[in-house]
Parts: structure tokens; C-alpha cells; sequence
């Protein structure tokens, strides 16, 4: 079947002109004839999409060429069709206007026919070439966005798979996010926020609880209340993922980085000061932090989980406002109330998601046509390299060695973070007879790669622990991999995706992550609750010893935050903590209970007083950068109230408030004298 001509619009009211043209271009484009500018606009209305090129008089009758120029720009067809302007006119100032209103070529009458041959050809396959390259272009933004929008569900996946939430979490953050981000750059200039800026954030709200990758999946989906120690568990998955990006070999100075460093790390602090794990206040939370918490809080509230059924729109709202779940800044308060619409059409009334995907690619598109200096070849390759970049992050948050593996041809590609951890590039050609290759020798494999041949394309996933050369020394890794088979019949199997995990490293993390768990963060000093743990182990196992313990807090500490700042008062909690770890035995107990609380248990077996009385005076009186530290204490005894930690602790505190009734700076031991004191409002 032949192909079809193109089409070609003339336009003049000249018939000899047309005619001369016509015969000129007839044996290889089909012509359209025009004889004003009128027919020519209606022409265009009809067939614009079919017209490959106008060739324009410029004086005509009804309507002259000038004037369907500029219907043309006003309707917006002379981006996609090109318009050569023919003319007797030569002035300047007519030519000028000419090209100002969009024309790609002008030719002066008489002209040669070879010559208008030629430009008209070179003009219909320029703008084939530019057609051709802009759906290329559009087709890879497309595929690149999919991909994009794929990473998010992939990782959404990965993080909630194990917590038994649905994969939708991550998607309605970031979409929740970037609708009140646009709500509240409507309202205030105060947060300096473009548009990039805003989807910055969406996109690194997916990673907001990706610490939980490291949550007992006992703990994530049990479906009652947790305990004390367990929800101590669980908050340290904001900790968690913020040590991850903060480990991360690369990239550090990056904004996302820091923007997922910031969400990871504050996503739990509230606008009161009430959150975890820092206690920030007001605006000392980021912005993108403090949005995404909201978001985070609308979405749990309404999604169902393993512990409770899923809220009502209007519900969640209504808890949130009413402070339910915590202190928001008023101003977000204002945002979340002005997009509830848009929520409630958006999560609970479905259809979204499509059109948000459609309006992005759509301003991405926008945005390049404002760019028409860069050339489209350029445009490709910044895309390009934006979405490996962004794979290469997110295949950083997990800190996992992801590679892929083809048989034809043998090569092994590795992502940025695992290449580097390997010590290797990260393209491997023939990996298993590469004499420079000592990570996928094929001794080493040859195990793995018969497992995986065994697989089938209904059961294509392998585990396996495999024996390799790492940093000149063997170490055991364990292979998660998925065998790609082929579609054809029989399948064929052609290579591998997976991924390559540190046996002994991640046993290393593990006990860091148990360390974080029973820890205080700042200070790594004992939490509360296991520090009350031990101390009853010990108590158990020496029932008749002699204990005492002793709680204490700074005194006028609220002072350092308020004159200093809230890093100074860290930086003076961290200093106490080792004096105290100077002034303890090496057995005795010692714990950061609160923001300035701490306690210590030890075993003694004479003169207690000058025990606490050298504790405390190692702990109180020094001028720490124009602050002085001193310190109020209680001490209790079992011999007074006997070992249960209960008592202890009370009496202890009770021994605490007489101090400060007396004016602080002191320590006291309890006795029953104190329980006739002023009573106290319990903390």
C-alpha cells in the first residue's frame, strides 16, 4: 500500500500563483488551495492536524496574511505547522513581522522553482524530525515518570509490605502532601516554596517511615496496644532512617537528602513540643517534616490497619482538629481545612490518582517548551540522568547490593551504593571470566546459578548463602533473586534481579538497632524501661543486697534552652551524662529517664552518704560555657522501702521534691519525715 502524501496548504489570491506552486509540488505532496486568508483559517480548522505545511501571500482580500498569522498564534496550530511566507514585499519591517509572528522561512517573488523545491522539503522534514523527536521525548518522559511512580509502589512495597499496611500509604502522603503544600504557599510567603520545591518534598515523603525496615514485624503487626519497651521499639524507626541517610557514602550535601533526612528524622515531632524524638518546638520543625506528619496522621487515621479499622473523612478531620493526635502548627491546621474537599474527592471518592499523574507529566511538558534554547537531545539526557539519579537514591535508602544479570550478553550492572560497597565498577562484562572481577567468580556461583535454573516462571524467587571475595577476604552473603524467564514457549531463562545482603554486617546492625532500642539517643545512656529491667534482673538475682537509687534533674535547665538555644541544652545533657558515666561504678546502673531526668542504682554495703555525696558533687559545680550546671537529687533505700522498683522510684521522687521545696541544689536521702511534706502533683 502506498504511503500517504503529505499535505500542503497555499494560500493566494493569485490563481497563476497557486497554479505555479501547485505544479511544483503536486507529484509529491497533496495541495489544498486557499484564495483568502478566510478559507485558509477554515482549512485549518478542519484539517490542522493533517496539514504538513502553509506556504502564505501576505496581501489578500477578507482577511491578509498577517492576520492568519495571528489567529494561528492565538490558536496555538504554528507550533506544529510551519508557515513559509511568499511575497513581492521585500521591506524589512514586513519581513521582520513576518518571522516575529512565527514564519520559519520567507521567499521574495520571482523566485526559482528548485529554490522553493528545496525549502519546503527541508522545512516538512524538520518539523518531521522535531514531531518524531518531541513523542520520543514524551514517550520517555512518560516512561520515565511511570518508572518513577513504579520506585514509589516498589519501595511503598518494601516498607509496608512487612507492617501489613496497604501499598497506598506512601502514594496518599506524598499526594496529601503536595495538596497542602499548594494550599499553603497560596496563604504565605513565609516557607519561600516553588514548585519544585513542593514536589522535593512529595517525593521524598515516600521514604518518611522507612526506618521501619528495621521493626520486629511482631512488633509492627501486633494488633493490640503496644507495651511501653515495644512502642520504645517503634519510635526509633524515625532515628533509624535518619542514621541511614546520615551513613549514606554519597550524596550528603544533596537537598533531597536532607529533605528525607528532615522527614525521617521529625515526621513524629508535634507543634507543642510533645513529639519524638528530639522534642522540637514551633518552627524549629522543617516545614517539609511538619507536612508530611499531617499528612502521615490524616492517612492512618482513615486507612485500616491490623489494630483498628479505618475513620471516616470527616472523622479524621475532626480528631485532628480537635488535637487528637496532636499539636499542628495553626497555620497547617488552616491548610488541612481548606483542601478537605479536594481529600475527601481525592481518597474517598477515588479517581485521583490518574489525573494527578496526567497534570504532572503535563507540567513537566509545560515546563520544557519554556525552554526552547536547550536542544531536545539535551532535554533527553537531563531526564535521563534525573531518573537514574532518583533510582540510585532510593536504591541507597535500603543500603542493599542490587545487581541484574543477562546471559547474552554476560554482564553483571550493579546500582551506585552497591558498586561502591563492592569496591567495583558498576557494569561487569563477563563477570565469571573477568581475572579482575573477584566479587561473581563463577566458582563461587556455580551453586546459585543451578538453583536458579531450576526455578520455573510460576516460582522464580531463590534465598541462598554464598561464599565471596570482599575486601580481599572471603565473607558469606545471603542472594535474594528473582530468575527472568523469557515469554516464549518454552520459556527461557535469561539472566537474574536481586539482591546481595552482609551476613555479618547485618547481624552488626542488629545489635545496633537493639542498642537503639534500649538507648537513649542523645545521651546513650539506658532508656527508662531498660533500665528498670536490669535493675529487677539484679534485684532477683541478689534479693538480700543492700540498694539504693537515686533520681536527680538540672537545675534552671530550662534557662540553657531559652538563652542558649536548644542545641546548647543538648550539648550540656550530653556532658552530664559523662560526668556521671566518670562518677559511677562499673556495675551500677545509670538511665536518661526524661528531657533533664536521669537515675542511678547501685549496690552498696556501707556509709551511703559519702557514696551520693561523691556522685553529686562530680555532677554539680562546673561553668560549662557560661552555664552553670548543678543539680537537685532523691535518694531512696531498700532497706527503707524495700525492692520493688515502683517504691524506689517513688520514694526517690518523693525525696526529689523535698529537695526542691528546701531550694535545690542538694541531695537528700528519703526517710518518713518527707511524706508529711506539701503533697505534689504527680508528673
Amino acid at each position: 500500500m502506498a504511503k500517504e502524501k503529505q499535505k500542503i496548504l497555499i494560500v493566494d489570491d493569485s490563481e497563476m500563483n497557486r497554479s505555479i506552486l501547485t505544479d511544483i509540488l503536486d507529484s509529491e505532496y497533496d495541495i489544498i488551495e486557499a484564495e483568502n486568508g478566510m478559507q485558509a483559517v477554515a482549512a485549518l480548522q478542519q484539517k490542522q492536524e493533517e496539514i504538513s505545511l502553509v506556504l502564505l501571500d501576505i496581501v489578500m482580500p477578507e482577511m491578509d496574511g498577517f492576520e492568519v498569522l495571528q489567529v494561528m498564534n492565538e490558536q496555538r496550530w504554528i507550533e506544529n505547522v510551519p508557515v513559509i511566507m511568499i511575497s513581492a514585499e521585500t521591506r524589512s519591517s514586513r519581513v521582520d513581522q513576518a518571522y516575529e509572528l512565527g514564519v520559519v522561512d520567507f521567499i521574495t517573488r520571482p523566485f526559482d522553482a528548485r529554490v522553493v523545491h528545496r525549502r519546503v522539503v527541508n522545512t516538512i522534514l524538520l518539523y518531521d524530525k522535531q514531531a518524531k523527536l518531541k513523542e520520543l521525548v514524551a514517550e520517555q518522559i512518560y516512561e520515565k515518570e511511570q518508572n518513577s511512580g513504579l520506585m514509589v509502589d516498589i519501595l511503598s512495597h518494601i516498607v509496608e509490605f512487612r507492617n501489613g499496611e496497604s501499598g497506598l500509604h506512601v502514594l496518599h502522603v506524598r499526594t496529601l502532601t503536595e495538596l497542602l503544600l499548594h494550599r499553603l504557599v497560596q496563604k504565605t510567603d513565609q516557607y519561600h516554596l516553588k514548585q519544585k520545591d513542593i514536589s522535593a518534598i512529595g517525593t521524598a515523603s515516600a521514604l518518611h517511615d522507612v526506618g521501619k525496615i528495621a521493626i520486629d514485624e511482631r512488633i509492627l503487626n501486633k494488633p493490640g496496644r503496644l507495651t511501653s519497651d515495644e512502642f520504645a521499639i517503634m519510635k526509633t524507626h524515625t532515628t533509624i532512617g535518619a542514621e541511614m541517610l546520615k551513613n549514606l557514602p554519597f550524596h550528603q550535601e544533596h537537598p533531597m537528602v536532607q529533605l528525607v533526612y528532615q522527614i525521617c528524622r521529625w515526621h513524629h515531632e508535634r507543634y507543642d513540643g510533645r513529639g519524638y524524638p528530639d522534642g522540637l518546638v514551633g518552627e524549629e520543625i522543617p516545614i517539609a517534616a511538619q507536612v508530611v506528619a499531617l499528612a502521615d496522621v490524616y492517612d492512618a487515621l482513615t486507612s485500616e490497619r491490623v489494630y483498628k479499622k479505618g475513620f471516616s473523612h470527616e472523622k479524621a478531620i475532626q480528631m485532628i482538629v480537635n488535637g487528637e493526635c496532636g499539636a499542628f502548627s495553626p497555620l497547617m491546621m488552616e491548610c488541612l481545612l481548606d483542601v478537605s474537599d479536594q481529600i475527601e474527592k481525592e481518597f474517598v471518592n477515588g479517581g485521583g490518582q490518574v489525573q494527578a499523574q496526567q497534570r504532572e507529566l503535563q507540567s513537566i511538558s509545560q515546563a520544557m517548551s519554556q525552554h526552547r534554547e536547550l536542544s531536545a537531545s539535551h532535554r533527553t539526557l537531563q531526564l535521563l540522568e534525573h531518573e537514574r539519579m532518583k533510582y540510585n537514591f532510593f536504591a541507597a535508602m535500603s543500603q542493599e547490593i542490587q545487581f541484574e544479570y543477562t546471559l547474552l550478553p554476560p554482564m553483571v550492572t550493579l546500582n551506585t551504593w552497591g558498586a561502591e560497597k563492592l569496591g567495583v565498577s558498576e557494569v561487569i562484562m563477563d563477570p565469571h571470566h573477568d581475572p579482575k572481577n573477584r566479587c561473581f567468580r563463577a566458582e563461587d556461583w556455580s551453586d546459585f546459578a543451578k538453583n536458579l535454573r531450576c526455578t520455573t516462571p510460576e516460582h522464580p524467587l531463590i534465598t541462598q548463602e554464598v561464599k565471596l571475595m570482599f575486601q580481599g577476604e572471603p565473607r558469606w552473603f545471603r542472594v535474594i533473586a528473582r530468575a527472568i524467564w523469557s515469554s516464549d514457549e518454552p520459556p527461557q531463562y535469561t539472566g537474574v534481579i536481586g539482591k546481595v545482603v552482609d551476613v555479618q554486617e547485618s547481624k552488626v546492625k542488629m545489635e545496633s538497632l537493639q542498642r537503639m532500642a534500649s538507648h537513649d539517643s542523645l545521651t546513650d545512656l539506658l532508656n527508662l524501661s531498660s533500665a528498670r529491667k536490669r535493675i529487677e534482673e539484679q534485684i532477683q538475682a541478689a534479693p538480700d543486697a543492700e540498694y539504693a537509687l537515686a533520681v536527680f534533674d538540672l537545675d534552671k535547665f530550662k534557662q540553657a534552652n531559652d538563652n542558649f538555644g536548644h542545641s546548647f541544652g543538648n550539648e550540656v545533657l550530653i556532658r552530664v551524662s559523662e560526668k556521671l558515666r566518670q562518677s559511677v561504678r562499673s556495675g551500677d546502673i545509670v538511665a536518661r529517664y526524661g528531657g533533664d531526668e536521669f537515675l542511678i542504682f547501685l549496690e552498696y554495703s556501707q556509709d551511703l552518704y559519702s557514696v551520693i555525696d561523691r556522685i553529686f558533687h562530680c555532677l554539680s559545680g562546673e561553668d560549662y560555657k557560661g552555664f552553670l550546671i548543678s543539680a537537685s537529687m532523691g535518694v531512696a533505700q531498700s532497706s527503707m522501702v524495700g525492692t520493688d522498683f515502683n517504691a524506689l522510684f517513688h520514694a526517690a521522687d518523693m525525696a526529689l521534691y523535698a529537695v526542691k521545696n528546701d531550694g535545690r541544689g542538694m541531695f537528700r536521702i528519703y526517710d518518713e519525715s518527707i511524706e508529711d511534706l506539701p503533697g505534689r502533683a504527680e508528673a
